[in-house]
């Protein structure tokens, strides 16, 4: 929840030249959360960094004044089942800066994170933390970043009288190193000259350089500002937060080396019905152009949307149309995101978020990053634009949620409430998946790992006041005879009046897989009235629907009309339905009949040194691998097999455990096959 601090406001950017959207990213332990703090205590007077080791699962935002711009800071959850808010995150920045342990090194995560950004091509520099742990070295620490990253060169070095892995008493400024510094310092120093100035606009001056000439530090630090803009070059600082050591110099680096909002390229936007909207820059008095990166529904404030905008100025009670068009880009992956196009929607008010708090502000303009309070139907990864000129934004990558869960609530009365409440949620995570299954009868969420099911549930029960329980998931298996064989159905009652009478016999036959359902009719002499002949196809076709052994639906079957009975008075379109569908069932039986269950198909994207482990494990989940090749990544192979999708439950945790979290995996549905006798029972039993 966030909170007014009062009438204090919020600092106000004149121009998006003056504004700086960066965003942390990093894993869990790498100090991230603690630097946040104390970079914005740094700034913000009277502000003490927080002292809570608590694990983040959402965004948290910090706009404060920083020399001559306003910082925009965006600190993102480590947790890999929150990756959807740190893409969140990425969206709202203009830069990253990566948070990286000297004593753990760059994880898979981190690794797939920066491979991201770099498609992206996001500015981005590295945090080196925890120097101070036994086994830290930074120097061994930068090796790798350069091994991983590219071209990742320090700016600074620590200072650590008694050597790697001690305590830090502050920092060398390669950018002011002088000739009398060490041979080692000075090797540091001309790398990351040299590194700076080829990304300089003065083509000549790498050439002067090199020939002998000094190249002073404001001159330096100026081309910084164009080398990490070019996402190239990847500034290293070493810091120890707790004690401020690094604190200036980082936000010195956001200040003066990270780009405005007018220098980085900005998302491809489209009118409405999918034409060409134009051409569209980060200009104050352009058309509005703004997207919902969060949503969050408090029962004590309301609904607060954090909004990006790209181009216009956002105001208090402004009319806005709101767009959102999820499943166009994302398909599948948008499941429960409803489209929707809605004329009019108005603004409640601005303020900039300070942590838990927030600052009212008046307006936000172009490249700016607010907090808007009571958008009505405004839902994450919504565009807000001009009610004259409707724009849609294309949303960013979203990952897609691997891991279902059914649940049920807990009490009979919020079973009805549940999916209501179930869809608010959605709304609001991009990352959650809602499936009413209406072929298991479940209600199933789709989420990204065990802990975001657990925020999941914990948020309904917290917010909501409806306590859920998970449940064994069910997968749609469908049911297809494997043998000829002739049943007869008879419906024959008299209860007083008109009864019921109706006698079929069908040949119920195997087809092809993928043929569907026949219904032919072979009857001779009028044994079935022709008015009842479509009765018994319908009533065919009802039971073949609901199953005919297990409850599932049967595919793939021929049915035959061969013969049958009818009577003057008592006979009926109902009677010759029930008939027909008592022939089925008497002809089902587990000899007749067997199980079909869905395949899937998988792509696992696995570091190289897992590859043994994944391909073991798919064995163990009946898997059938039809190859690998080398993935677009270095150092990660492409598995490409089939997985019967009752063992796919729980991949999304199993693979993160098999692969020491290398690992990544696409999935769709490729085909029906049969389930394996010695499982057929226990369905059948729990049917």
């Amino acid at each position: 929840m966030n909170r007014s601090s009062g009438g204090e406001e919020a600092p106000a950017p004149r121009s998006p030249q003056q504004i700086r959207n960066v965003v942390l990213v990093g894993p869990p332990g790498a100090g991230k959360s603690t630097l946040f703090e104390h970079l914005v205590a740094a700034r913000v007077e009277g502000r003490r960094p927080s002292t809570d080791g608590g694990s983040s699962t959402g965004l948290d935002v910090a706009s404060f004044a920083s020399g001559e711009v306003v910082v925009n800071l965006v600190d993102t959850p480590g947790n890999p089942d929150f990756v959807g808010e740190v893409r969140a995150g990425l969206r709202a920045a203009d830069a990253a800066l990566f948070v990286v342990s000297g004593a753990d090194g760059v994880d898979e995560p981190t690794r797939m994170l920066w491979r991201e950004c770099a498609t992206l091509g996001v500015p981005r520099a590295i945090v080196v933390t925890r120097l101070e742990q036994a086994r830290a070295d930074f120097g061994e620490t930068v090796a790798t970043c350069r091994r991983v990253f590219g071209d990742a060169q320090p700016l600074a070095l620590p200072v650590q009288p008694d050597g790697p892995g001690t305590t830090m008493t502050g920092l060398l400024d390669l950018l002011s190193a002088n000739a009398s510094m060490p041979e080692e310092v000075l090797q540091r120093r001309s790398e990351v000259v040299e590194a700076i100035i080829e990304e300089s606009e003065d083509d000549t001056l790498l050439e002067r350089y090199l020939d002998g000439a000094q190249v002073d530090s404001t001159t330096l630090r100026e081309d910084l500002h164009a080398a990490v803009a070019t996402a190239r070059f990847f500034p290293v600082l070493p810091t120890h937060a707790t004690s401020g050591i690094g604190i200036e110099e980082v936000l010195d680096l956001v200040e003066h080396g990270f780009p405005s909002p007018g220098d980085v390229a900005l998302p491809t936007v489209w009118r409405t019905n999918g034409g060409d909207f134009g051409a569209v820059t980060c200009d104050p008095d352009g058309p509005l152009v703004a997207e919902v990166v969060r949503t969050r529904t408090d029962p004590f404030v309301g609904r607060q949307s954090l909004v990006r905008i790209f181009s216009g100025t956002l105001r208090p009670d402004d009319p806005v149309h709101v767009s959102g068009h999820l499943q166009q880009f994302a398909g599948e992956r948008a499941g429960g995101h409803r489209e929707h196009d809605d004329d009019l929607d108005r603004v409640g008010a601005l303020a900039s978020a300070l942590g838990e708090e927030v600052r009212p502000k008046a307006a936000a303009i172009a490249g700016d990053l607010v907090v808007v309070a009571r958008l009505a139907v405004a839902e994450t990864t919504d565009t807000l634009s001009s009610p004259n000129r409707p724009a849609l934004v294309e949303p960013w990558v979203l990952p897609e949620p691997l891991l279902p869960v059914a649940i049920h609530a807990r009490s009979k009365g919020d079973e009805d409430k549940l999916a209501t409440v179930l869809q608010s949620l959605v709304s609001e995570d991009v990352t959650m998946r809602l499936d009413l299954n209406s072929e298991t009868h479940q209600v199933v969420i789709w989420a990204m790992g065990p802990d975001h099911v657990a925020l999941l549930t914990q948020s309904l029960e917290d917010r909501h006041h409806i306590a859920v329980e998970a449940e064994p998931l069910r997968t749609a298996l469908r049911e297809t005879f494997v043998q000829a064989c002739d049943a007869q159905g008879r419906q024959v009652k008299q209860s007083g009046g008109h009864g019921q009478y109706a006698v079929c016999t069908l040949r119920v036959e195997p087809l092809p897989r993928g043929s569907g359902i026949e219904f032919v009719d072979k009857v001779v002499g009028g044994a079935v009235p022709r008015q009842f002949v479509a009765s018994v196809e319908k009533g065919a076709r009802a039971q073949l629907e609901k199953g005919v052994l297990a409850g599932y639906p049967a595919v793939d079957v021929r049915v035959t009309l061969l013969d049958g009975k009818a009577h003057a008075v008592d006979s009926s379109d109902m009677a010759f339905q029930m008939a027909a569908g008592l022939a089925l069932r008497q002809a089902a039986n587990e000899s007749t009949v067997a199980m079909l269950e869905p395949i899937d198909a998988v792509d696992i994207d696995v570091a190289d040194p897992s590859v043994g482990s994944v391909l073991a494990d798919l064995r163990g989940r009946r898997g059938q691998v039809h190859g690998t090749e080398p993935s677009q990544h270095d150092g990660r192979t492409v598995i490409h097999a089939e997985v019967p999708a009752l063992e796919l439950s729980r991949y999304p945790v199993d693979l993160r455990s098999v692969s020491h979290g290398t690992g990544t995996f696409t999935r769709r549905f490729a085909r029906y096959d049969y389930l394996p006798p010695q499982l057929v029972k226990d369905v059948v039993a729990a049917r």
